[in-house]
């Protein structure tokens, strides 16, 4: 193989093997494997990263009060889960008029799970993106206090640039953190053809398993401008992206890439 994936050897090779970084799904019927019966490929999954709750003792050590911020900014399901933990542990009401912001429809659809779902306090990005996070929270911000709770690894971000650039008015808590899995011991970094990334968490436990990674020819993919970033930032070439107004998907963007090829060949 060549160092780095050079563009033609990345041509002529054959993707066989697809690890996706998350859990495998609980449904059979999961987008993922119709999409490895229609294009004869094996599609595996392995989380490169697990989450540690953060104790109600450990964050009230962050002095802030919840029940204080009109509005939450949610980036993850993970996020969800943590916040509301939070609010039962503490015994904190979260209020029904409490505005969300979502990064996506799927995140703010699971929050159906925690509240009484009603559209004119849940907002979502149309594509995705943080941009179209920042055009959901920029029609809204009047007067609204936000709280963006997040993992003690990623405190540092876009979405905090942006809030701290438009005078928002908010709080950056951590409430879980991430670990990367130790992998190396299951894995060789080259065992796949693809690797998609979900978080910028992923990539590093990938370098922190794997210490000097090179891509020999192993397509990357990543959901999410903080993961592209991460990957881009890591000295690795970037071929499957998402989310797109045309691949809202991880599912979509390996659909598309794998169509793309065939037609090449």
């Amino acid at each position: 193989m060549v160092k780095n994936g050079k563009k033609s050897e990345g041509e002529k090779k054959a993707v066989k093997r697809i690890l996706i970084t998350q859990p495998r799904p609980e449904s059979i019927k999961s987008p993922y494997f119709e999409l490895a019966a229609k294009h004869s490929v094996e599609m595996e999954f392995m989380p490169f990263i697990q989450l540690e709750a953060i104790p109600s003792k450990d964050f009230r050590k962050q002095k802030i009060d919840i029940s204080g911020y009109s509005a939450v900014i949610l980036t993850s399901k993970n996020a969800i889960d943590h916040f509301f933990r939070l609010c039962e542990e503490m015994k904190v009401t979260v209020s029904p008029d409490t505005k969300y912001f979502c990064i996506s429809e799927s995140v703010a659809l699971y929050l159906q799970k925690f509240i009484l779902y009603r559209k004119r306090k849940v907002f979502f990005s149309a594509d995705g993106t943080n941009k179209g996070l920042f055009d959901a929270i920029n029609k809204h911000k009047e007067n609204e206090k936000f709280i963006y709770p997040c993992s003690e690894n990623q405190q540092d971000n876009e979405i905090v640039g942006w809030l701290k650039n438009h005078q928002c008015e908010f709080v950056n808590p951590y409430m879980y953190r991430t670990i990367s899995c130790d992998i190396k011991s299951r894995i060789s970094a080259h065992d796949f053809d693809v690797i998609c990334f979900f978080t910028p968490s992923g990539v590093k436990s990938l370098l922190e398993n794997f210490p000097g990674f090179t891509q020999n020819g192993t397509f990357i993919g990543a959901f999410g401008s903080n993961t592209s970033k991460a990957i881009e930032d890591a000295g690795l070439n970037l071929q499957i992206k998402a989310p797109d107004p045309q691949v809202p998907s991880m599912v979509a963007a390996l659909e598309k890439f794998l169509t793309d090829r065939k037609k090449a060949k």
